[in-house]
């Protein structure tokens, strides 16, 4: 008689389509259907529901905020208990925070955490940094395996000490593959994007969160230079976020805001990174980024901050240009360097469509996250 599925229950705490939400989508779509019953739970109403749906996968909204009220802790222990989940998996810090301890207080048997990067390292404020670090070594102690997506953050984890050395799993994001051409109505649709997007010009473009993280101000301060350099140039960047009021008023002031176009959050942002004559990635730090890896799958030139997390995946020079992180003057030169070297861009992205997605695989990281699940759940006798 074949074992049951292991019920399985996938948190992040926002519904928008983020890194994080994308990579909860794809693992919880991806898990093999005869051994995971999958769930995903987040807050209601926003994309990452429709598209959990649309996947045929169950959703549980669950609301969550960075307040330390008990509600949200009640919330998830109630819907753990009345799903009978066999193993909680939490993606980000406040799911991490609330997830682990309603699992502890339902009594669910596999806990599982994953740090898409280590944000709270790189708070300015020391008292908050201390605080999460501490919140983590106490809930780590109660988790069974916590994932970093890099070994640096692996590194980070274990200096810092975070989790147990002997829980600490580096498994990294991975894309799948691309289809090998587009057909004639994709092609029709990626033109009439173009055409509305950047019709006159080069594009330069950029799929990210409107977060302090992803570092669009330098983006932004980097834009007078680049167009003074090449005018017809558009920049533009995919993606919502708490900075975009701050950004669209900065990009006023800079007399920047008819070339550098805010465009939200966008299902055809992919689409807008196949377009990019430069993808920019100008983060302030990162675990490891899937817009990276699916800009260099893509065949873009990309230039990208020297950081941890982006050096795993490109090396200065060979399959990128990486430029010190938070510096608008050394990001424009690079963007105005590949605009004007064609050839160098063709070299550069060619190398890193050929070079990258066969490390960062989506099959290598569904099936490292499959044997862990698998480990665990026998570890702890759930069959």
């Amino acid at each position: 008689m074949s074992a049951r599925r292991l019920r399985v229950l996938e948190m992040i705490d926002k519904p928008f389509l983020g890194g994080g939400q994308v990579h909860v989508l794809t693992l919880a779509g991806s898990l093999r259907k005869d051994a995971f019953d999958v769930s995903v739970a987040a807050g209601a109403g926003g994309p990452l529901e429709t598209e959990a749906v649309r996947a045929g996968l169950g959703f549980v909204p669950v609301e969550m905020s960075k307040s330390l009220s008990p509600r949200p802790v009640r919330d998830v222990a109630a819907v753990l208990r009345e799903l009978n989940v066999d193993m909680l998996h939490t993606h980000g810090g406040v799911a991490g925070l609330f997830g682990r301890r309603a699992a502890r207080r339902a009594g669910t048997p596999v806990i599982v955490h994953t740090l898409h990067g280590i944000h709270y390292l790189h708070y300015r404020n020391p008292v908050v940094r201390a605080v999460f670090v501490f919140l983590e070594r106490r809930l780590a102690a109660r988790t069974d395996a916590v994932i970093v997506v890099s070994d640096a953050d692996a590194a980070a984890a274990k200096r810092r000490g975070l989790a147990p050395a002997d829980k600490v799993r580096v498994i990294r994001n991975g894309i799948a593959a691309l289809p090998a051409e587009k057909s004639a109505a994709e092609r029709a649709a990626a033109s009439a994007l173009r055409k509305a997007v950047s019709p006159d010009g080069p594009l330069v473009a950029t799929v990210a969160r409107l977060h302090r993280q992803k570092g669009i101000v330098h983006l932004l301060r980097a834009a007078p230079a680049i167009l003074a350099r090449v005018p017809a140039a558009t920049i533009a960047v995919a993606g919502g976020g708490p900075l975009e009021d701050a950004l669209r008023r900065e990009a006023k002031r800079l007399g920047v805001d008819r070339r550098f176009l805010l465009l939200g959050e966008r299902a055809d942002a992919a689409d807008l990174a196949a377009l990019a004559d430069v993808f920019v990635l100008p983060s302030l730090w990162e675990g490891l980024p899937l817009a990276l890896l699916e800009a260099a799958a893509l065949g873009r030139a990309i230039v990208a901050s020297d950081i941890d997390g982006v050096r795993e995946v490109v090396r200065d020079g060979e399959t990128a240009i990486l430029v010190p992180p938070g510096r608008p003057g050394a990001l424009a030169e690079a963007v105005v360097r590949l605009l004007d070297d064609r050839e160098l861009a063709a070299r550069l992205g060619s190398r890193a469509r050929s070079e990258v997605p066969g490390r960062f695989t989506l099959s290598a990281m569904i099936d490292a996250v499959e044997r862990l699940y698998l480990e665990l759940a026998a570890s702890k006798g759930v069959s």
